[in-house]
C-alpha cells in the first residue's frame, strides 16, 4: 500500500510544483486525507494555541467531563454507540465570530485563537484554489460555488479533547462518519494517535506529525466534483492513555448555497455517461445531516436527490 500523503506547500511555489500537485490530486482522487507541511502558519502560533487549548480543558472542561465519563460507563457491558468518548465545543468564524461570547475563555486564549483562525481561514482558500486548479476550474471557481447565495461562507472550529479511556473495547472517541461540509483544516496532537480514515475497507491510522496540518474533503466537496473527489469515512479510537488534542475548522459554504456539480466536471464525464450528484440547498443537507450523521452518506444523496425530483416535477393537485 502507497505512503500516507504528505505534501509539502513549499514545493507548490518552486519546480517541484507539477510533482506536488499530482500528489495532491492523488490525496484528493483516492484517499480523501492528507497532511501539509510548511502551510504559513508559524510554529509558534500553533504551539500557543495548543497551550491555551490544553490549559482551557484542564481548567473548565476536565471536571464536567469526568463526571459524564463515570455515567457513560456506569454498568456499561457491551459497546455503547450513542454517544462519543470526547469534551467538545464549537467556536464560530464566520459571517460573525462568536469567541466573545463562549464562557471561560480568558483574552490570551481569545487572541490566539483569532489569529489561528485568520490564518487558517486564508490556508482553507489556498487549498481550494489547488483543488479547482488540479480539475482544471477557472480560478476561484470553488470559493465561490461556496458562497453563491447571499451570505459567504461559513466558517468555525471545534475545540475537541479525548481524555484517556478506560474502556475503549466499549466506546469510541468518536464514531464513523463523514464530513457533511466542504474542506476541513486540523491540528492535532502530535504525540497521541487515534484518528482513522477508511480506504479500500480498511482503517488506516493519520500519523500524528509536528507543526502538520491535517487535511480532509466533506460531502459538499463530492457533490461539487461530481465524485471525482470524495468525502471518506474516518473516526477517532479512544485511547487509555494521554488525552488528544484536536482542532478541527470547518470551511463550509453558506446557508443558503445552492450545491450542485460543476457543470465543466459533468460535461466531461458526459461521454462516461456519469451519474450527475443531486442539487440542493446546503442547509436542506445539514437538516438531513443532523439526524443522520452517523450513516452512511449514499442515502443522504438519494434523499437530496428526491427532494430536487419533487421540486423539479411537483406533483399535480386538483
Amino acid at each position: 500500500m502507497d505512503s500516507f500523503p504528505v505534501i509539502d506547500m513549499e514545493e507548490l511555489l518552486g519546480r517541484e510544483r507539477g510533482a506536488a500537485m499530482e500528489i495532491l490530486r492523488d490525496a484528493c482522487e483516492q484517499w480523501g486525507f492528507f497532511e501539509i507541511l510548511n502551510h504559513g502558519i508559524s510554529h509558534d502560533l500553533m504551539d500557543k494555541v495548543e497551550k491555551v487549548n490544553k490549559e482551557q480543558y484542564n481548567k473548565c472542561r476536565e471536571q464536567k467531563f469526568n463526571e459524564f465519563a463515570n455515567k457513560a460507563l456506569e454498568n456499561a457491558d457491551s459497546e455503547i454507540d450513542h454517544l462519543d468518548w470526547e469534551s467538545t465545543f464549537f467556536q464560530r468564524h464566520l459571517p460573525v465570530s462568536n469567541i466573545s461570547e463562549i464562557p471561560d475563555l480568558d483574552d490570551q486564549y481569545r487572541k490566539a485563537m483569532k489569529q489561528f483562525a485568520a490564518a487558517i481561514e486564508k490556508l482553507a482558500e489556498r487549498l481550494l484554489d489547488l483543488l479547482g486548479a488540479n480539475l482544471e476550474l477557472e480560478k476561484g471557481y470553488l470559493k465561490k460555488a461556496f458562497s453563491n447565495g447571499s451570505k459567504g461562507p461559513t466558517f468555525g472550529t471545534k475545540v475537541r479533547s479525548y481524555p484517556p479511556c478506560p474502556r475503549p473495547d466499549l466506546v469510541k472517541g468518536l464514531r464513523a462518519h463523514t464530513d457533511a461540509g466542504g474542506i476541513i483544516l486540523l491540528f492535532q496532537d502530535d504525540q497521541i494517535s487515534g484518528l482513522q480514515f477508511l480506504k479500500d475497507g480498511e482503517w488506516l491510522d493519520v500519523p500524528p506529525m509536528g507543526h502538520a496540518i491535517v487535511v480532509n474533503l466533506g460531502d459538499q466537496l463530492e457533490v461539487i466534483t461530481n465524485g471525482k473527489y470524495k468525502s471518506v469515512v474516518h473516526r477517532v479510537v479512544a485511547q487509555t492513555d494521554g488525552n488528544r488534542m484536536s482542532i478541527a475548522s470547518f470551511y463550509n459554504p453558506g446557508s443558503d448555497t445552492v450545491i450542485f456539480p460543476a457543470p465543466a466536471l459533468v460535461e466531461k464525464e458526459a461521454e462516461e455517461k456519469k451519474e450527475v450528484y443531486p442539487r440542493f440547498v446546503f442547509e436542506d443537507y445539514m437538516k438531513l445531516y443532523v439526524g443522520h450523521k452517523f450513516r452512511a452518506k449514499e442515502p443522504r444523496f438519494e434523499a437530496m436527490k428526491a427532494m430536487e425530483a419533487v421540486a423539479t416535477h411537483p406533483i399535480a393537485t386538483s
